[in-house]
């Protein structure tokens, strides 16, 4: 009964079978933009701590930017990178930057701390994500191997370094006195290939980070294929 239900279901959104596997196994993209120097941040902080260690169907990631390094304390693990990839989503939705923000699979935005607004989206997300090619991602010592599979679409190729955890008290600023708990920090992303619809094979030197993953963006913003390290 479940395969009979499947076939029109699938036919019915315009993907191919093998497409809605896919869409089925990849985890969902949660993006939090963030700083420690943000009073307001602290709980969507928290909420992506839990996603990141209770949820396998996720990969979350903070990404902290810029814009409050000179407002008393500056973020370690502050980017211009993340500061620039929250300028193009934001250009995108017309929200313009603002923290906490998150960004789900690249398709929504959202208030970081709003836990039943975001989850709504999470699962919005399971059921409507495109998929549009497999991917992989493994270590061979200091090396990654990354194969994006065939398929329909094109995208960037997006290699993310993280680190799972990371605890530091603060010393000035808006959250001055605290110690915050910090997991899935990204410390590094940068384009790593251009999918255009044919299987592709990169190897790349793993981030300096703790661990890594790799996301496909379409040119409208849209996450569309996502994997990380196993067992990461």
């Amino acid at each position: 009964m479940l395969h009979r239900l499947i076939g029109p279901l699938v036919l019915a959104a315009g993907l191919s079978p093998v497409t809605a596997a896919l869409a089925a196994e990849r985890p969902v993209v949660v993006e939090l933009f963030t700083s420690q120097g943000c009073s307001s941040c602290p709980p969507a902080n928290a909420y992506l701590n839990e996603l990141a260690r209770d949820r396998g169907d996720v990969l979350p990631l903070a990404f902290h930017v810029t814009y409050w390094d000179r407002l008393g304390w500056k973020d370690p693990f502050s980017l211009e990178a993340a500061t620039e990839r929250q300028d193009r989503y934001g250009h995108r939705f017309g929200d313009g930057s603002y923290t906490p923000e998150i960004v789900v699979d690249g398709a929504s935005s959202h208030v970081g701390s709003n836990r039943n607004e975001v989850g709504s989206a999470i699962d919005a997300a399971k059921r409507q994500s495109r998929t549009a090619a497999n991917v992989s991602v493994a270590r061979d010592g200091g090396q990654l191997t990354i194969d994006v599979g065939g398929g329909g679409g094109n995208g960037k190729v997006l290699l993310v370094g993280f680190d799972h955890d990371h605890r530091t008290a603060i010393r000035r600023g808006e959250n001055g006195g605290r110690t915050l708990q910090e997991s899935n920090v990204v410390r590094s992303v940068r384009e790593i290939g251009d999918w255009q619809g044919q299987a592709l094979h990169i190897s790349e030197k793993f981030p300096d980070a703790e661990d890594a993953a790799v996301m496909v963006q379409a040119p409208d913003g849209r996450i569309v294929g996502a994997a990380r390290l196993a067992g990461g």
